[in-house]
């Protein structure tokens, strides 16, 4: 088996869908995931693609998560969705919530989503990316387990806890799209180098002692570096107020994990605003957005966030996306 594979956006998309499948996940999530799995390997993420599809089966198939749910939504208030995932993936709600949410942020000018009893969302940014390219500005949060201990504390409280915006460059796509998490690197990133038994580098983690380490699994049985230091730990709880206390949801420090099979469906959340940028500035947005591209792109070397994946899609979209050899074979295990 060879170190790597180059498989086109179809073929991920198409391997992916059926790995679902197999292990119990219904046609009309699988397809929601599978699309999200392309996308993401896609951008470059790859510690989210196909890498993810053997935990999501493996968390079907032990009850993590119910792969035939689909979410009951219902609008609270004029501007206001709220979605029950029913402790499915929140790729369903996001999407059925979506269709609604927009159409209410151009009817009223700005709308928000609000999801409950949910599973891992995946790459936040591909989901607030979907609000720019509907034209709408696009601002997420999504809360996880709890993974970072507090300023001065040593028992992990908050998750990564990523937080996104997404600016809508007026032609269907995302002028600038901000995806970050709480935390120095995304666990999914020292979860993979634990299963590829390499060391992460330093400044990642924390141990059980509250000790910088090299060792991915010291810093999954310890507690991620924040960003920022307190900074880092502010941002986290931002989210946790926004994705769990706003929608319900349960908080980090009593989720169950996204990796393994020890306890229940996780039940975190996620909150998703949705603004019509016109009826704000003033019919003024683009150009000020433009503007403010420009100002960073006219620089030699300077990049926007966003720019990585952007390229890397474009690049995915010709050329295929080398995908690891012993990832590959998990998941086509998973289909015999």
């Amino acid at each position: 088996m060879s170190d790597t594979e180059i498989l086109n956006l179809n073929e991920i998309e198409d391997l992916a869908f059926h790995a679902l499948v197999a292990a119990g996940t219904s046609e009309t999530n699988a397809r929601l995931l599978a699309v999200a799995t392309a996308r993401t390997e896609a951008d470059g993420v790859a510690s989210h693609g196909l890498a993810y599809i053997p935990i999501y089966a493996e968390h079907v198939q032990c009850g993590k998560v119910d792969g035939q749910a689909m979410p009951v939504i219902e609008a609270t208030r004029p501007g206001l969705l709220v979605a029950d995932a029913r402790t499915g993936f929140a790729h369903a709600a996001i999407d059925e919530g979506f269709r609604r949410l927009v159409a209410m942020a151009r009817t009223q000018g700005i709308a928000a989503l609000a999801i409950r009893n949910s599973y891992n969302c995946g790459v936040l940014g591909l989901h607030t990316g979907r609000l720019a390219e509907a034209g709408c500005m696009g601002i997420g949060f999504t809360n996880a387990p709890a993974s970072i201990a507090p300023s001065g504390g040593s028992k992990p409280v908050v998750g990564t806890n990523p937080i996104s915006v997404a600016a809508p460059d007026g032609a269907g796509g995302a002028a600038i799209l901000i995806d970050q998490s709480a935390s120095v690197i995304a666990k999914s990133e020292i979860m993979k180098h634990a299963r590829e038994g390499c060391d992460i580098p330093p400044g990642w983690g924390l141990d059980a002692e509250g000790q910088p380490t090299t060792d991915p699994n010291a810093a999954l049985a310890g507690s991620m570096a924040p960003a920022g230091g307190y900074k880092g730990i502010g941002l986290s709880l931002i989210v946790e107020v926004m994705a769990a206390a706003m929608t319900g949801a349960v908080l980090g420090k009593d989720a169950s994990p996204f990796s393994g099979t020890r306890g229940g469906p996780p039940r975190t959340g996620q909150f998703f605003i949705a603004i019509d940028p016109d009826a704000s500035s003033g019919g003024v947005f683009q150009a000020k957005i433009a503007d403010l591209v420009q100002a960073i792109h006219g620089q030699k070397g300077a990049r926007l966030p966003g720019d990585g994946r952007s390229r890397a899609r474009r690049r995915a979209e010709t050329e295929g996306v080398k995908v690891n050899g012993a990832t590959l074979a998990r998941v086509r295990a998973l289909i015999g």
